[in-house]
């Protein structure tokens, strides 16, 4: 048994210097919104906001969208998503007060059609009203997040200045409360992990993704994909959007109208909804866990015995090592281990957190791979892919067929 678990901590030694030396440098956190050069002209802008039940926010998101220091043309688009809680009238009241009134269009939304998720319906309820203003791109932005002035500059700046169909932030989350801070840096470091930012921009590789807070899209590029109905009942619609504008590039399109797709930091946009606790973050995750597995049962049983491998044998190797006395085991393990916190830090900094902080990891990993099982679970009762009380596109094809 002991040799067992030194070889064990051994090969979880081996993964981890490939992760850390090989993996694309994901941890280095290194792909940030620079202070946005000059451009000779400011492309024409239309935001596209779906809000469902937001009023709580909606205000403080659209003031922070309404008061860009942005020099073109910025028209706003505010789907009203069957809101039964005054998220329109609340989105009117902010805009009135910046005196902006004219600035903005609230488009409600018709009834959710067969086959689509609700916010990428809303989204394209928006884009047919946005497309009168014949913008040069569309920034599609959640009605939770919220800007510092300079965001929009310096999105439309990176898409000019790198000639990119797509660029997208990966919004600060909330990182107060306990949980949070044992959660939250550990969620955006398996997102860098699973889509390597410096790999998802890099045009020869397939890696692709977004983080659908914020993004910002060209507007013929969106066209040439076929717009959104291409991804239509797509639950995870941020990389399915990355995707598909990344194939474009690839695929050397004639029709492709920029360079690829970048994603990164900037603490400038930041979600404006604290998590309430464990259950926030649980369902989180266990809404779009499974999807991101495509429902393979032998994937999921793969991610599973991977984080146990990756994040559990290192730490009980160094933990148990009163009762197993196997000094091999333990020093492999306690390598492992230090790699694991040392790539993690970065990701811990960023969110403000001490240093000591990025030794938790294994913990953090322990409940996501419990709310990766539980997504599962969900989706074979049924229940996967619930938000806001609306069923995804493609699980609602499903219970109507049955």
């Amino acid at each position: 048994m002991a040799s067992i678990l030194s070889l064990a901590a051994g090969l979880s030694l081996l993964i981890w210097l490939y992760l850390t030396l090989l993996h694309g440098r994901f941890w280095h956190g290194f792909e940030h919104l620079a202070s946005p050069p000059a451009v000779s002209s400011w492309p024409a802008v239309a935001v596209v906001v779906p809000a469902r039940d937001e009023a709580d926010v909606i205000a403080r998101s659209l003031t922070s969208i309404l008061a860009q220091d942005y020099p073109g043309r910025v028209e706003v688009f505010l789907v009203d998503d069957h809101s039964s809680d005054g998220t329109a009238r609340a989105a009117r009241a902010a805009a009135a007060r910046l005196g902006q009134e004219t600035r903005l269009t609230i488009v409600a939304a018709r009834e959710l059609p067969p086959g689509w998720t609700g916010k990428l319906w809303a989204l394209s309820e928006g884009l047919a009203r946005a497309r009168a203003t014949a913008p040069d791109y569309i920034w599609l932005s959640d009605a939770d997040i919220g800007y510092d002035s300079h965001i929009l500059r310096g999105l439309a700046a990176k898409a000019e200045g790198e000639r990119r169909d797509l660029v997208s932030l990966m919004a600060m989350l909330s990182c107060v409360s306990a949980w949070e801070r044992l959660l939250i840096p550990p969620f955006i470091y398996f997102f860098q992990m699973l889509y390597p930012f410096s790999w998802s921009k890099d045009p020869a590789r397939r890696t692709a993704a977004a983080a659908g807070g914020c993004i910002l899209v060209r507007a013929a590029a969106l066209e040439a994909m076929g717009g959104l109905k291409a991804i239509k009942d797509a639950l995870i619609d941020d990389c399915a959007l990355a995707r598909r504008i990344k194939d474009l590039t690839l695929s050397g399109s004639p029709e492709r109208a920029g360079g690829g797709i970048w994603l990164g930091f900037d603490t400038g946009a930041r979600s404006l909804r604290p998590y309430r606790g464990l259950g926030d973050i649980w369902r989180m995750v266990a809404r779009s866990a499974y999807t991101q597995l495509r429902h393979q049962v032998l994937l999921l049983i793969g991610v599973l015995a991977g984080m146990i491998f990756l994040y559990g044998v290192p730490s009980l190797g160094v933990l148990l090592y009163p009762w197993h006395g196997e000094g091999a085991a333990a020093l492999l393990g306690a390598a492992a281990w230090s790699l694991m916190a040392a790539t993690a830090w970065p990701t811990f900094r960023l969110y403000g957190q001490a240093p000591w902080r990025a030794l938790t990891l294994p913990l953090a990993g322990a409940l996501y791979g419990a709310m990766t099982f539980d997504s599962a679970r969900r989706h074979w009762l049924g229940r996967g892919g619930v938000w806001k009380g609306r069923v995804s596109g493609a699980l609602a094809r499903r219970r109507t067929e049955l």
